[in-house]
């Protein structure tokens, strides 16, 4: 069984910035999978091809007959499981990490531009303006391109966990029977081979199960969850927006396609605001005009 405490503490830092479900859903991952594959589960498929036993003396039959009823073992491919489901959460994580740079870098570029005066930086301050995710207490606001991305990441897990659930079914049902019966070259006819431990190991692949479709739900919950959340936000902002004829019209604001389109055109707005105000600076020059003087 491998190492979890790297996934643990990149899962930990994803804690932080998931909502209330999405912590439960960690909490279900660790206690309920990752525990119970590491402290249970491991020990009990511990002797899973030493004990299958067939009823035969060919040599190679034993082994033929194992890889046909396990073509995978049940703790490597729950191990497989928990790694691709954990997948969109870091890959979420990576996206968070990153916003979170651009807006530091974002808000060392308006102190740089503190110094200037105040309506040049009001002006500064609108061009450059972005969306802003850190709350004041240090923890994530998810919405905007978070929230989009966490909308997927929330999609990929629930593909990913009906991918194993039924892949699990098809590849060796969610029970274990006592006896297995073979009928394969090299074996010379029909034989039975029988497993260790199979009730005990039919109990373990039900808890993991079970897990599973607890995360699943979870999941569902969790995008329900943001779907309503999202369209409620929309309304909220459709009302703010209502024109009506008492109330004068917004300010109408350009809309760029792009951050690089945003940033060069407050850059273009800085170059023209700087040249306004050196002119206002700099003493206007006057032709000078040749007085003529009369002659008394």
């Amino acid at each position: 069984m491998g190492e979890w405490d790297v996934l643990g503490r990149l899962l930990d830092k994803v804690q932080s910035h998931s909502t209330v479900i999405g912590k439960v859903w960690l909490t279900v991952l660790f206690v309920f999978r990752i525990l119970v594959l590491r402290t249970g589960a491991d020990k009990v498929w511990g002797d899973e091809q030493s004990d299958f036993v067939c009823n035969t003396l060919q040599p190679g039959c034993e082994n033929v007959c194992y890889d046909m009823a396990f073509p995978i073992s049940h703790v490597r491919f729950w191990v497989l499981q928990i790694i691709a489901v954990a997948t969109p959460k870091l890959l979420y994580l990576g996206h968070v990490l990153h916003v979170i740079h651009l807006e530091k870098k974002m808000k060392e570029r308006m102190k740089r531009h503190a110094d200037l005066d105040n309506q040049i930086s009001l002006l500064l301050r609108r061009a450059y303006k972005v969306p802003k995710y850190t709350k004041s207490t240090g923890k994530i606001s998810i919405r905007g391109t978070l929230l989009r991305s966490y909308v997927l990441h929330l999609v990929a897990k629930i593909v990913l966990e009906v991918l194993f659930i039924v892949g699990q079914y098809y590849l060796y049902g969610f029970t274990l029977k006592e006896r297995y019966v073979c009928a394969r070259s090299p074996c010379p006819h029909q034989v039975d081979c029988f497993l260790s431990r199979p009730t005990e190991k039919s109990v373990i692949i039900w808890f993991m199960l079970v897990s599973a479709v607890v995360s699943l739900f979870l999941s569902l919950i969790e995008l329900l969850y943001l779907c309503v959340k999202a369209v409620r936000e929309c309304m909220t902002r459709r009302q703010d927006y209502t024109v009506t004829p008492v109330t004068p019209p917004p300010l109408e604001r350009k809309a760029f396609k792009s951050r690089d389109e945003m940033l060069q055109n407050g850059v273009n707005l800085e170059l023209e605001l700087h040249k306004e105000h050196l002119s206002i600076i700099t003493p206007r020059t006057f032709p000078s005009r040749l007085l003529t003087t009369s002659h008394l």
